[in-house]
């Protein structure tokens, strides 16, 4: 008689913001992988809809919305109460960087964008999470980890206003930590380039060259993004919060920036 190994995350449910392409989608998918029910939310109902057929029916729940929009949050909630009856699991991927270039040229427009989606947005959710009633981290407790990145610990040409986003997610996440322990746990992870669309502008064409200061010699991938993020809502990680786990190949240890 053979006995199957328990899924780590076996009864869990999970959010992941944007979810329809590169590390929001490996996250999503290695989550499921793991045993867990996930709402899958971003922009484009359609692209949602592709990830989710190609995982096991069931496992997965689409609602399309912007990350920023409040009655997309509470859409999410409501839709999770009604089929899952629980949450357990917030991962905040979603993420903008609409601009590139010098800080003190940056118009001050796409700042304010850019704090309201990567800072404010990730903090609602955060609300919604634990104080969704019937739902709420406050009644059960939950793990939230947060998508951060190597940009917000030292200064990357060309994308500095997003950093400084970063840099807000990193603290977000120590003092979310302080305040919402023992009965939840909020953590963070920090990739340096990852080979996806959203960061092709840093590494497209030149892969090879971006790669060489990297003591991994390579990029990342959704995959090693994922793998953190899972160890991290896991029971492994049990007494693991307020904590940013880098995963840069070993650049910023040789002295790199992305």
């Amino acid at each position: 008689m053979t006995h199957s190994t328990p899924k780590p995350l076996e009864g869990k449910v999970a959010i992941v913001t944007g979810a329809s392409r590169g590390i929001g989608r490996a996250i999503a998918e290695r989550l499921v992988a793991d045993g867990a029910k996930v709402c899958i939310t971003a922009r484009t109902e359609e692209t949602l809809t592709e990830v989710a057929s190609a995982l096991p029916e069931g496992s997965v729940m689409v609602v399309a919305g912007k990350s920023d929009d409040a009655e997309h949050r509470e859409a999410v909630m409501q839709q999770i109460a009604a089929k899952w009856g629980r949450l357990d699991i917030l991962v905040n991927n979603a993420g903008i960087n609409p601009v590139y270039g010098k800080l003190i040229d940056i118009d001050l427009g796409a700042v304010r964008k850019l704090i309201e989606v990567n800072v404010v947005s990730m903090l609602a959710w955060a609300q919604a999470a634990y104080h969704h009633e019937g739902l709420g981290f406050a009644e059960h407790g939950g793990s939230v980890v947060n998508l951060s990145s190597v940009s917000g610990r030292t200064p990357s040409p060309g994308i500095g206003m997003y950093g400084v986003t970063k840099a807000a997610v990193m603290h977000l996440t120590t003092t979310l930590a302080a305040e919402l322990g023992p009965e939840v746990r909020v953590n963070a992870v920090a990739p340096a380039v990852v080979k996806t669309d959203f960061a092709k502008a840093l590494y497209e064409g030149r892969e090879e060259e971006v790669a060489a200061a990297y003591p991994a010699k390579r990029l990342g991938t959704p995959e090693d993004i994922a793998g953190a993020v899972a160890y991290l809502v896991s029971p492994d990680a049990s007494w693991v919060t307020g904590q940013t786990l880098v995963l840069d190949g070993g650049l910023l240890a040789a002295g790199g920036a992305a």
